[in-house]
């Protein structure tokens, strides 16, 4: 299935499934939306973590820090991990899931200040708590977060050009400092360093910067720093990354917007192919392909006092 945009065939992965598919019945049968918990106070939203062995999805809520667990068949996700304190967790942020299932949870704003509270955390896919832990420094904002080649968790800081590995060694689960490009990347008023994803040939990660709507790559032998070129792209805003293949969809949140471009193998360049407006009574921010499907978290972070439906989406435009 194909959606034409500005001139340019654009794979419709955020709506359909392929229509080869021999699960394409089962598929037709899921649901086109899913509703989230919420609190009767107003909730947001943020991350969402995919995990494609089990077909199950994961959703970060920012105001008190709850998970919700969702399936691909359900159209209703549930609470999965309290939050309000709970493993010290006050707020979440970018969610991923390694190949053991592991969840691996950014924690925003919520050790700043606070030197008792942790950055991140690592649960099991029973829910069990594996790891809570600080990240290095007193000026850390972790934003999101992907798997590398090596396994690791690699954590990016909205506060600082600066990206954190997390893994489990012989003495435990650590996290440490592993690329700092102060100096390379100048930090500006509001969210930089965002949303993350390997590139395609996996010998690198390719970062986002919001405030300047900047491409990065880290290259994962030696924590070396450059900017992507990308032909002038207007990627301002860009929040969550998704890369399918050479694919890279940049979700553009309080603009209202979603890009598309092609990376090079090492994401070293990327050229844009085409951007189109999202839906303008939602603020997307996050998103995750699970199953053949792009799922799209809509944050409310446009509400003064969020009200319901809350819920992740699997068509980003407007009807």
């Amino acid at each position: 299935m194909k959606r034409i945009l500005a001139g340019v065939v654009i794979a419709a992965s955020v709506s359909a499934v392929l229509l080869t598919s021999p699960g394409l019945a089962m598929a037709a049968a899921r649901p086109d939306s899913y509703q989230l918990p919420g609190d009767p106070g107003g909730s947001r939203f943020e991350g969402i973590g995919a995990d494609a062995r089990r077909g199950v999805f994961y959703v970060s809520e920012v105001t008190g820090g709850e998970i919700h667990r969702g399936t691909t068949q359900d159209r209703t996700a549930r609470e999965w991990l309290s939050g309000d304190g709970v493993d010290g967790r006050f707020t979440a942020r970018g969610i991923t899931v390694d190949a053991a299932g592991r969840v691996y949870i950014a924690g925003g704003p919520n050790g700043i200040g606070q030197p008792s509270r942790p950055d991140l955390w690592v649960y099991s896919p029973a829910g069990d708590l594996l790891a809570a832990l600080r990240a290095p420094g007193d000026n850390v904002f972790l934003n999101d977060v992907a798997i590398g080649p090596d396994g690791g968790a690699y954590f990016t800081n909205s506060n600082a050009p600066q990206v954190f590995r997390v893994a489990l060694g012989a003495a435990g689960w650590r996290a440490q400092l592993w690329a700092d490009a102060t100096g390379t990347i100048a930090t500006q008023p509001g969210f930089n360093l965002g949303g993350i994803v390997t590139s395609p040939d996996r010998s690198a990660l390719v970062v986002g910067q919001g405030t300047t709507g900047q491409l990065w790559r880290f290259d994962l032998l030696d924590a070396s720093v450059t900017q992507v070129p990308t032909g002038g792209a207007d990627l301002t805003g860009a929040d969550g990354l998704v890369r399918q293949g050479a694919q890279l969809t940049v979700i553009r949140n309080f603009q209202r917007m979603l890009a598309t471009l092609r990376l090079s193998a090492d994401g070293s360049a990327a050229s844009l192919v085409g951007q189109r407006a999202t839906d303008p009574t939602r603020v997307l921010t996050t998103a995750k392909i699970l199953r053949g499907r792009m799922l799209l978290v809509d944050s409310k972070f446009e509400e003064t006092v969020a009200t319901p439906p809350y819920e992740v989406i699997t068509d980003p435009f407007a009807s």
